[in-house]
Order: structure tokens, then sequence, then C-alpha cells
């Protein structure tokens, strides 16, 4: 009599996260992410696939990269606030946002007048 076989998405998904149940930080399935330049030492084969699809494909959002990887989208977000956290991945900032180069230039020609 054969023993009833365990779904191994089960425990994978446990052991994908390193037992982690929650992200490290608030992150929405439309939540943006894009790779930075920090080598991929350490980290376990399931953040460098999130960390290499990020790297290929620009600016993604959690429940992209959660369709190219074909992982649930809660285990994407609990790697990728571990990514953000090692510095691996980071929001990308809006044009928006960016000060205006007038404005750094003036910042620069303070600091060196402090100099």
């Amino acid at each position: 009599m054969s023993r009833p076989r365990r779904d191994p998405d089960l425990v994978r998904a446990y052991v994908m996260t390193g037992g982690a149940v929650r992200p490290s930080r608030e992150m929405g399935l439309v939540t943006l992410l894009v790779a930075q330049d920090v080598p991929a030492q350490g980290l376990a084969p399931e953040q460098r696939r999130v960390l290499g699809v990020c790297s290929r494909h620009g600016a993604l959002s959690v429940a992209e990269i959660a369709a190219h990887l074909d992982l649930p989208p809660s285990v994407v977000a609990i790697l990728a606030a571990g990514l953000m956290d090692s510095g691996h991945l980071a929001l990308p900032t809006p044009a928006a946002d960016l000060p205006d180069v007038d404005v750094l230039k003036e910042v620069l020609r303070g600091l060196r007048q402090l100099v």
C-alpha cells in the first residue's frame, strides 16, 4: 500500500523564502522594482532568478516577476523585499522626482565654497 504523495510546491515556497512568511517591507502587486549593479554573490537560487528577470527586463512589477518565473506573487514579494534590503533591487525614481540640474550645480558650487 503506497502513501499519498505530498505536493512539492507546499514545501518549496517555504524553502524558497528561507522560512519567511511575510515580506520585510510593504509591497503590492504593482510595486515596480529595478535591479541594481550589485554582485549577486551569496544569493539563493530563487533570489538570483528574481534579480535576473529584473536585470533583463528593466522595471517590473511584483506581479510581472511572478508571471515570468511562474511563482506565487506572495513568494516573489518576500524574495524581492529581501533583495531590496540587501541593495540588489530598488524602486525606480520617477523622472518628476529627480532634482533639476541647475539646483544640483548650485549645491555643488556651495559645497566647493565650504572646502
